[in-house]
């Protein structure tokens, strides 16, 4: 084989490779978009429904604080009396 033969060879293997990796590709990127439109008509992302607003007037719920208050009252003072600070 000469050198042109060759050469002649080489561009041929090379786009005959190329060919088959478009091929692929362009085959790869319609099954992709074939299966997201499947996936997008048999399991729809569910609609949000508008959340309704609670009426205005709304009353404050009591924090944890508020409800401890008074215990740490209570506590404070029987330690002081204990330690006859008070």
């Amino acid at each position: 084989m000469t050198n042109t033969e060759l050469l002649q060879e080489g561009l041929n293997l090379m786009f005959a490779g190329v060919g088959f990796v478009m091929l692929f590709l362009l085959i790869l990127i319609y099954a992709i978009q074939l299966m997201s439109a499947l996936v997008n008509r048999f399991f729809p992302e569910p609609l949000e429904t508008p959340a309704v607003s609670p009426p205005t007037t709304q009353t404050v719920p009591p924090t944890d604080f508020d409800h401890l208050r008074p215990v740490i009252v209570a506590a404070i003072a029987h330690h002081r009396r204990q330690q006859g600070l008070k």
